[in-house]
């Protein structure tokens, strides 16, 4: 009766919030299972399959994969993010970046060559039919 083993959650790393401080600088390769908020500075690359938020007054400089994207602050370099990059109103972006979707606030700086993956549908050849 009290001799049942108990079955435990296996923990999800998505859950798992990384962070870097203002006025912390870290110099190379990070890479995680969960998501990370940047507020210092990262002259480098991070990839991880979770979420990466850039706050207000962040930096990175080199290489960021990820799954989602929310930049505030400031990115150079090359962006490779699977699903939704948001760069809100003082965002500064330069480089290359490949993203599925794309979201814009008006006031961000967007300065980087951009191509979309995922959603294209090709169009349709001109002796096809369209349907309504």
């Amino acid at each position: 009766m009290f001799s049942e083993t108990k079955k435990t959650k296996p923990t999800s790393n998505q859950n798992e919030q990384n962070r870097i401080a203002a006025g912390t600088l870290i110099t190379g390769e990070i890479s995680g299972k969960g998501c990370f908020r940047i507020e210092g500075t990262l002259e480098g690359s991070l990839k991880t399959p979770g979420k990466v938020v850039i706050s207000n007054g962040g930096l990175i400089n080199g290489t960021l994969e990820c799954e989602n994207a929310d930049i505030e602050g400031n990115f150079k370099g090359k962006l490779f993010v699977k699903g939704t990059l948001s760069l809100r109103s003082p965002a500064n972006i330069e480089g290359e970046v490949v993203a599925g979707k794309l979201a814009v606030e008006p006031g961000a700086v967007f300065n980087a060559t951009c191509e979309m993956s995922g959603g294209v549908k090709p169009l349709p050849k001109e002796n096809e039919k369209r349907s309504a």
